[in-house]
């Protein structure tokens, strides 16, 4: 198959199947494809060629839907720009240099990473990556030709973009919405014959506060972006959710690990294909063929700066970043593993713990915590309760109390802005 002819073989399988649906309107794939190739009539009429960039900057749903097969369809490179940036933020995308093909094939798309850490670095993604990508997940999660894969987040991040594309890779249905509002997830949940969505953990804590509970279609339910906290995995389980937890970053096509349905301490087996390994110093190193070309080190590896674990099943475990260790009075501290047991406190609705300058201990350990509506927690119970789970060097000098918390559109903790 031509790589930019996913499009054109799913409106000639499946014409009258449903390609896109939103809120407010659905193309079949016939209808899709015969949009997308007058855009891409349009494309070529302006001067564009192929292997060119092209910016796609629109809201979620049919429009973006369009653009993004059109360019293909005229050979050039995709790189959705999220239209919620400032204008110094769509600068610094738009001043590009020109994507180069690997060996891997033509590049494809060319994303940006979250920028958790720094500043967001442009990744060009090929179609052989997102094929590969694909049916890695599907290996996983099995696949449903009647399938109607949910989507509330931004298509200008890889997490949302891959539903998009995988649906049409495999014909089935992909239902957009523009943006997340609980209340319309939970409807289509229910009365949309939806089998699988695709969430971050706030999205997912907030379903649950708005009373979800055993949608009946739904064979799974994709957490990713952060970490999810257990007590969070429980309430799920609790209300009939089966949770697919899930591990992957923009340089990897989006997922590298998902778990099965309901498996709360691992995000699971890599993907067909995805080797994963664990360095010496517990970094995460990925590497087959859903590896952006650009993304790999010298040695053969992608270097997530992602910490993690491999069971002897191989299944992972990720524990933190390299760049969120804190090291306090000499010993290591995962952020991650403070916050996990705040977040059993009762009072806890969010929490993000981080370092800061001490004079005697090098850094101390900061918790800032969002409580939980008509909760107000003290700062020495919530101490307790974390010494009594770990060791007293990971207890936080300082407690400090937010309404809410920094975090990427893609629900990312941006934690370097605490």
């Amino acid at each position: 198959m031509r790589p930019r002819g996913w499009l054109t073989e799913a409106a000639a399988a499946r014409p009258a199947a449903i390609a896109l649906q939103t809120p407010a309107e659905q193309l079949t794939y016939a209808e899709l494809a015969a949009r997308a190739l007058a855009a891409a009539s349009g494309l070529a009429a302006r001067g564009v060629r192929p292997g060119e960039l092209v910016a796609i900057e629109c809201e979620p749903g049919v429009e973006f839907a369009v653009a993004l097969h059109g360019a293909w369809l005229a050979g050039a490179v995709a790189m959705p720009i999220d239209p919620r940036l400032a204008a110094p933020e769509r600068a610094v995308r738009l001043a590009g240099s020109p994507p180069q093909a690997g060996a891997a094939g033509a590049v494809a798309l060319r994303m940006f990473s979250s920028g958790t850490s720094a500043a967001p670095k442009p990744v060009d993604l090929t179609f052989a990556n997102l094929k590969a990508s694909a049916h890695g997940s599907a290996a996983v999660l099995g696949l449903d030709q009647e399938e109607r894969w949910l989507c509330p987040l931004p298509l200008a991040h890889i997490g949302g973009l891959s539903v998009l594309i995988r649906s049409a890779i495999h014909a089935t249905t992909a239902v957009v919405h523009p943006s997340f509002d609980a209340h319309a997830v939970a409807a289509a949940l229910h009365d949309e014959r939806i089998t699988l969505v695709s969430l971050v953990p706030t999205m997912l804590a907030r379903l649950l506060d708005a009373g979800l509970e055993r949608p009946p279609a739904l064979r799974a339910a994709l957490l990713g972006g952060a970490a999810a906290p257990r007590a969070l995995l429980e309430r799920a389980a609790a209300a009939g959710i089966p949770v697919a937890q899930t591990y992957g970053l923009t340089e990897a096509a989006s997922q590298v690990a998902t778990s099965r349905p309901g498996e709360l301490d691992t995000v699971g087996e890599p993907l067909l294909g995805t080797d994963v390994a664990i360095a010496p110093d517990g970094e995460i190193l990925i590497a087959g063929p859903t590896v952006a070309p650009g993304a790999l080190g010298p040695d053969g590896w992608l270097h997530t700066g992602d910490l993690g674990a491999l069971d002897a099943r191989g299944r992972l475990t990720v524990t933190g970043r390299t760049a969120d260790t804190i090291v306090s009075g000499g010993e290591n501290v995962a952020p991650a593993e403070v916050e996990a047991a705040l977040l059993s406190h009762p009072a806890v609705a969010d929490v993000a713990v981080h370092g800061v300058p001490d004079p005697e201990w090098g850094e101390a350990l900061v918790a800032t915590v969002v409580p939980r509506d008509g909760m107000a927690p003290a700062p020495g119970e919530l101490r307790a309760h974390v010494a009594a789970r770990l060791a007293r060097f990971k207890v936080p000098k300082d407690i400090r109390f937010q309404a809410s918390l920094p975090r990427s559109e893609s629900g990312k903790l941006l934690r370097r802005e605490l």
